[in-house]
């Protein structure tokens, strides 16, 4: 790594818990000190020593079209003499949450927030004092923020850190929630019999992105909507990741699943910091003022998180976009797999859409036990070698590879041919 960034880092170390603000950050886990980014334009980011990478990270999903897109970058330039925040109603959140409502039918109601932990924590809270219920299901390796209940056996960053358990999380919160494997209906099954009338909610990433990309079986979130239903809970999509990335409507448009309560994120900021949780108008009526259950936010619905947003979601709705993504990611994906097997590599690429993940495992990887199988320590020694080759990737075996409209065939094929070289040396 450049000497500012080791520079940079050794400062930060003395200033911020690990010299990070987010744990994955570190690149802990793949034994490297982190490049500080300075900049980006469209695929490519430049580190504080001027060295070019890439960007297969995209932010950790948001930035689908690509870093400084010229509309998103006019419609901020357009805001920002207005002001940053008001702390008061705006009408660019009555366009959000109308563009919102149009594309994903799921969501008749949305309430903006902050980060995607806000989202599902407030969804969470919502299930809860809809159903008078206190226990949540959840699926081990799903990640869905930092909130206490939901940190147990979690994706992202507890899984790459090896954190079992979360001290400050109290024991009285944890039991709680339910933690199942992931892709087994008959789990399901037996807690909705074990904690019969117990289980406010089923929450859910109907396509994982946080313990890499996990691909869901139909039956599975078909099982999920079927049961919640039956037993008067709530089926949550954590769709942080998955929304407006890998379809207009995200996972729920693909797999024709509806569920009552759907979390987002990430993209709908436009790079920007936001999150939202909506559904049906009758469960997100229970929000205060209207209801009783209380969330609140002084900076949600931030006017520059709408406005670049909204530039976002406007481009997002051409008709072709997601039909040159859809190409985009089958030719990376596809090329990485090919690749790894010609170097005598047994690897499983699990992909849906523009967002993917390669294991160096034998596969089929279906839940977190066979993510957990995969090869951690040739994963490190792939990732040191494409960071060496100026491809910049999440520094995590336990995460998402992206592809966004910034990304051109040479880039594509560019990031397959360091991957070929990074092979042979596995």
């Amino acid at each position: 790594m450049g000497e500012k960034s080791k520079a940079l880092f050794e400062k930060a170390r003395g200033l911020i818990p690990g010299g990070v603000n987010s744990p994955v950050r570190a690149g802990k886990a793949v034994g490297v000190v982190p490049p500080f980014i300075a900049r980006a334009e469209g695929c490519y980011l430049w580190d504080a020593d001027g060295k070019q990478y890439i960007d297969h990270v995209c932010s950790w999903g948001p930035m689908i079209l690509g870093h400084g897109h010229p509309e998103v970058i006019k419609a901020l330039e357009e805001r920002i003499s207005k002001g940053t925040s008001y702390g008061a109603p705006t009408e660019l959140e009555v366009e959000m949450a109308e563009t919102i409502t149009k594309i994903v039918p799921s969501i008749e109601m949305v309430r903006m927030v902050n980060s995607g932990t806000e989202a599902t924590m407030s969804a969470i809270r919502l299930a809860r004092g809809y159903t008078g219920r206190e226990k949540i299901i959840k699926f081990e390796g799903c990640y869905h923020g930092h909130a206490d209940s939901l940190l147990v056996s979690a994706g992202s960053g507890v899984a790459t850190l090896g954190i079992p358990d979360c001290p400050g999380v109290p024991a009285a919160l944890a039991v709680h929630t339910i933690s199942l494997p992931f892709n087994d209906p008959n789990a399901v099954v037996r807690a909705f019999e074990t904690f019969d009338g117990e289980i406010a909610a089923v929450i859910v990433e109907p396509i994982p992105g946080n313990m890499g990309v996990v691909m869901p079986r139909k039956e599975f979130l078909a099982g999920l909507r079927e049961m919640t239903s039956q037993n008067g809970a709530l089926l949550i999509f954590d769709e942080v990741i998955s929304g407006f990335r890998v379809a207009p409507g995200g996972a729920q448009e693909i797999y024709g699943i509806t569920p009552d309560l759907t979390c987002l994120g990430k993209i709908i900021g436009g790079g920007l910091p936001v999150g939202a949780y909506g559904g049906r108008e009758e469960i997100m009526c229970r929000m205060a003022p209207e209801g009783d259950v209380y969330q609140a936010g002084t900076l949600s619905g931030n006017p520059l998180a709408m406005a670049a947003g909204l530039a976002t979601l406007k481009v997002l709705q051409r008709s072709d976009i997601y039909q040159k993504l859809e190409k985009k990611g089958e030719m990376l994906f596809c090329g990485l797999e090919n690749e790894a097997k010609a170097a005598g590599l047994e690897v499983v690429v699990n992909r849906v859409g523009s967002m993917g993940s390669l294991f160096f495992t034998k596969g089929p990887v279906t839940d977190f036990t066979t993510v957990k199988a995969s090869d951690v320590a040739r994963f490190k020694r792939y990732y040191v070698n494409m960071l060496g080759q100026g491809i910049y990737l999440a520094p995590s075996a336990f995460e998402t590879c992206f592809v966004s409209s910034a990304h051109h065939e040479n880039d594509i094929l560019k990031t397959i041919e360091c991957a070929s070289k990074a092979f042979k040396t596995l």
